[in-house]
């Protein structure tokens, strides 16, 4: 069994991303910390194999943490879960030893589709010998680089998903259908099964609004950092 580690500031997504590992064969979850020392403090009084890494933490950044997993020995391997979209933070987390970048949202069958590269990868180089030549080498590195085939469900649409993402995040006191509907120009019904897939999956909250007659409007709150947040390694914890 692949032992996990989640890392997840947000209560809500942990246990979402903590329910998804348990899913899939192979792997356990060894334990849910949401911070950064946490992280560290655990790898170095448990066994851990894998660590599914948020990088919006509240003590430090991700990649700080994939430094310090990094400076122990340990032969820990790191899965960004984040939605951290800047390419300078992406081109830190391949220098940070990071083999699978998983973008927020995510579906169960994407982060499966991560998981099982993972644990392919991992049978391949615990064989023992060595590699034949360049070409067998290849082959096991293309393993961690196979796309998924799942990243987002069927019938809903990435750029969508994106524009619903983005819209939420810039709010500070969360949306309705309606207005999310009008900000990114879809209808209503599907406006509104996008953010029911946010808060089915831990991107979202739901929060009634009470107006003067009827019943109550449900809107939408966001889970995580703001789009406009800039994914720095110096970030406070107020900035989350």
């Amino acid at each position: 069994m692949i032992s996990v580690l989640v890392v997840e500031d947000d209560p809500v997504a942990a246990d979402a991303h903590r329910a998804f590992v348990e899913r899939v064969s192979g792997f356990t979850v060894a334990g849910v910390v949401h911070s950064g020392g946490a992280a560290v403090r655990f790898c170095r009084e448990h066994r851990v194999d894998l660590v599914l890494l948020d990088f919006y933490l509240p003590d430090t950044h991700g990649l700080a943490v994939c430094r310090a997993l990094r400076a122990t020995g340990a032969p820990i391997d790191v899965i960004a879960v984040t939605s951290a979209r800047e390419l300078s933070v992406v081109r830190g987390a391949v220098s940070a030893g990071v083999v699978q970048y998983l973008l927020k949202p995510f579906t169960f069958a994407a982060l499966r589709d991560k998981l099982d590269s993972y644990a392919r990868f991992r049978e391949r180089v615990a064989s023992p010998g060595e590699a034949s030549g360049q070409a067998d080498i290849d082959r096991v590195l293309a393993t961690l680089r196979t796309p998924g085939h799942g990243s987002t469900p069927k019938g809903m649409s990435t750029a969508t998903l994106d524009a619903v993402t983005a819209v939420l995040a810039e709010s500070t006191g969360g949306l309705s259908a309606t207005a999310v509907a009008e900000a990114t120009g879809v209808a209503r019904v599907t406006a509104r099964r996008y953010l029911e897939y946010l808060a089915d999956h831990g991107f979202a909250r739901r929060h009634p609004h009470y107006g003067t007659v009827g019943r109550p409007e449900v809107r939408y709150v966001s889970v995580g950092p703001r789009a406009s947040d800039d994914g720095g390694l110096g970030r406070s914890p107020e900035a989350s």
